[in-house]
């Protein structure tokens, strides 16, 4: 059996050179192989090498303080950027506003998928994933600036339907993260929140000819590991870095580990801290008043903002195990986990790859999806990617909202600035956000309302303060909250006239202190 190559930081990063491809592992805080990348960013800002990369990752990399993919984030050191999030490195977001290199933004889940095309040396990924959104090349074909003029999706029909192709890409470097190495170069994540993207990721790159390099906890004696327990085997390894610091193998940026979101141990649900009511909380419980309906069968995907709360309501109120949450890090089942762990679940059933869990998204494999909402039009399309200078990208926001029955979209009714005030179960408006959310026109499209109505999707706006509905006949506001005008503070707010015909209120106990009784609610209707 071989031993495999075990080198430095410092050594991976020389074996990056000019124009070289690279790909990175990782799910925001999570995941990160910090060593590698900080190593990189170091060599390049001493020598000036190596230079022109492209950098291709599927999920958000890092937390917008220098970590992750801001590691990369330097004038020369960069020739282009694939990436599926952006709103964890506004560093490169910068360099991409400014013309410092190409920039493109594809749906979280396709890039996941595409490893695996790239492996097996099919000729690219076909997916309907993205179709009249701002990924269609009819629109903008995922461009993010001026100088980006290479055409990396193209539209194609297959069998009379439309499907974007992604051509197949050549790889030269992955840099990923696991917990332990064996001598033989065998890979386990045995404390990791998920594998990612790392066997699928592994494999595209040794299928290209590249170089694998893995940044670990610690190498131990050949054999020793668990097979059952391998994410990637050692044919696939060509080099194994030990981190040489523990900052850089923290199950999440600045977190201690915790055994109950990787498998090691479960912990009572009802450990978990309630959250303060606020304008978020009111939103989240209304969302989660959804699930009432819902058979103990459903399976649910929760995005990141404000839908993260709903995982919290439903373990408060005791419903939490009647469901099946999912997050598209991997996770099945337990309580997804939001801020800086965003990505983990506590107490979670199953870890899927992420391309596995796209390939159930993308199947229409889930019962309802609650993701945020940053700009709506009067058409039901929805933006959470791109706003003037700011670029958050789509993640998996695409894959998700469009194969799902229904999609729940969560966010307060304006933005910067807002201050609202809750009590007695109404809601008042001390002063109101700067920014609109309901416009006449959004900046880009990431999610189709008219994709949406073709396919009989049920798509619903939430808000603390006025819940919406798209039908047949356009957007209808369908109910308001205790204490609010409706002039003065939703339709004055808004720049398209919503259908009015029935409104009703939003329940007074969305606005109170106490559980809202969501599982005497389940109780009564089982």
């Amino acid at each position: 059996m071989k031993r495999v190559s075990i080198i430095t930081a410092e050594q991976a990063a020389e074996r990056i050179k000019d124009n070289h491809f690279v790909t990175v592992n990782g799910f925001l805080a999570s995941v990160q192989p910090e060593a590698l990348t900080s190593a990189l960013e170091t060599r390049f800002l001493q020598t000036g090498s190596p230079r022109n990369l492209t950098l291709y990752y599927c999920a958000g990399q890092g937390n917008s303080d220098g970590r992750g993919g801001e590691h990369f984030a330097h004038e020369g050191l960069l020739k282009r950027v694939i990436l599926g999030h952006w709103g964890t490195v506004p560093a490169i977001a910068a360099m991409a506003n400014a013309c410092k290199m190409e920039a493109y933004n594809f749906p979280q889940g396709t890039l996941a998928q595409h490893y695996r095309d790239v492996a097996a040396h099919r000729i690219g990924t076909f997916t309907s994933v993205g179709l009249e959104t701002f990924v269609d090349p009819r629109l903008c074909g995922g461009k993010m600036n001026d100088i980006t003029k290479n055409d990396l999706v193209e539209l194609q029909i297959i069998n009379g339907e439309e499907q974007l192709f992604y051509p197949r890409m050549k790889m030269d470097i992955a840099l990923i993260r696991g917990t332990f190495a064996d001598e033989w170069g065998n890979i386990v994540m045995t404390k990791e929140v998920s594998p990612i993207d790392a066997l699928p990721q592994a494999q595209a790159v040794h299928n290209s000819g590249g170089e694998v390099i893995v940044q670990v906890e610690k190498v131990v004696k050949g054999g020793s590991l668990d097979p059952r327990l391998v994410v990637i085997p050692g044919i696939y390894v060509d080099h194994v870095v030990e981190a040489e610091s523990a900052i850089y193998q923290q199950q999440a940026f600045g977190c201690e580990f915790d055994p109950s979101i990787c498998g090691e141990i479960d912990i009572p649900i009802e450990t978990i801290k309630s959250v303060p009511l606020s304008a978020k909380k009111v939103i989240a419980r209304r969302a989660a008043m959804l699930l009432l309906d819902m058979s103990s069968e459903a399976v649910i995907n929760l995005g990141i903002g404000i839908p993260e709360l709903i995982s919290s309501v439903a373990a408060e109120e005791g419903i939490g195990d009647y469901l099946t949450m999912t997050v598209e890090a991997g996770a099945v089942g337990g309580v997804p986990l939001g801020g800086i762990r965003f990505g983990a679940s506590i107490n979670a059933e199953c870890y899927l790859g992420q391309a596995a869990q796209f390939d159930f998204y993308d199947g229409g494999g889930l019962d309802l999806a609650c993701l945020g909402l940053a700009q709506c039009d009067g058409q039901g399309n929805v933006n959470v990617g791109k706003f003037g200078p700011r670029i958050a990208g789509c993640g998996g926001f695409i894959d998700i909202t469009q194969n799902t029955e229904t999609v729940i979209f969560c966010g307060t009714f304006t933005a910067n600035g807002l201050k609202e005030e809750i009590t007695s179960g109404e809601i008042h408006i001390i002063q109101e956000g700067n920014v609109k959310k309901f416009l006449s026109t959004i900046d880009q499209i990431t999610f189709s309302g008219n994709y949406a109505f073709k396919h009989g999707q049920k798509i619903m706006y939430i808000t603390e303060r006025a819940v919406f509905e798209m039908k047949e006949d356009g957007i209808h506001l369908t109910e308001i909250a205790p204490g609010i005008d409706l002039q003065k503070d939703i339709l004055d707010q808004m720049e398209f006239t919503p259908i009015v015909q029935k409104i009703k209120y939003m329940a007074d106990s969305l606005f109170r202190e106490q559980r809202i009784g969501l599982k005497e609610m389940k109780r009564q209707e089982g």
